[in-house]
């Protein structure tokens, strides 16, 4: 249950694949995890302004049996290493491992994952994004009532959610705002 006198906190849920790392389809190698440029300089930022950060990732591989779940933490693992930014970066990571045709739990756009941490992490929903390259990222955070950036090489902004060309974009948007 939420902490009445902690002040409620702001939060970036984040996709892995195409958002933090490059989407190289289906994988459970760790050595072919490679950050996206400007990713951690742009994470960077966000930490030292006291963001929270979660990682919401749909890894329907596991479900396919084209790897474990292990493989699927290892990569995250080596996300966590490469972005150099403290083994405890992310407050809760979610690996949904649901494919497209099993019944949606945790897979995205479901916002079960959002919504629990929002309660569990006492998070302002006017202060929280999910942050995305594929639109059920963008359904995800609408559905839990957040702000959502989709990141496309088409930016154009919508009512409903933002786009970006990058993770970095993003940043610089959300920088400018706060001045």
């Amino acid at each position: 249950m939420p902490n009445p006198l902690q002040p409620e906190r702001k939060a970036l849920f984040l996709d892995r694949d195409g958002t933090l790392v490059v989407d190289e389809g289906y994988v459970c190698d760790p050595n072919r995890i490679r950050l996206l440029p400007r990713v951690r300089e742009a994470l960077r930022y966000f930490l030292e302004e006291q963001w929270l950060f979660f990682l919401f990732s749909n890894q329907s591989g596991v479900g396919y049996g084209y790897y474990t779940l292990e493989q699927a933490q290892a990569c995250t693992q080596k996300l966590i290493q490469l972005l150099d930014l403290g083994e405890h970066f992310f407050a809760k990571v979610c690996l949904a491992t649901e494919t497209p045709e099993q019944k949606q739990v945790y897979r995205k756009p479901s916002p079960r994952f959002i919504l629990e941490c929002i309660q569990a992490f006492n998070l302002d929903c006017q202060r929280c994004w999910m942050i995305g390259d594929k639109l059920s990222d963008v359904q995800a955070g609408l559905s839990a009532n957040i702000h959502a950036a989709l990141l496309t090489h088409n930016p154009l902004h919508t009512e409903t959610y933002k786009c970006f060309e990058d993770f970095y974009g993003f940043k610089e948007f959300l920088a400018r705002q706060v001045d």
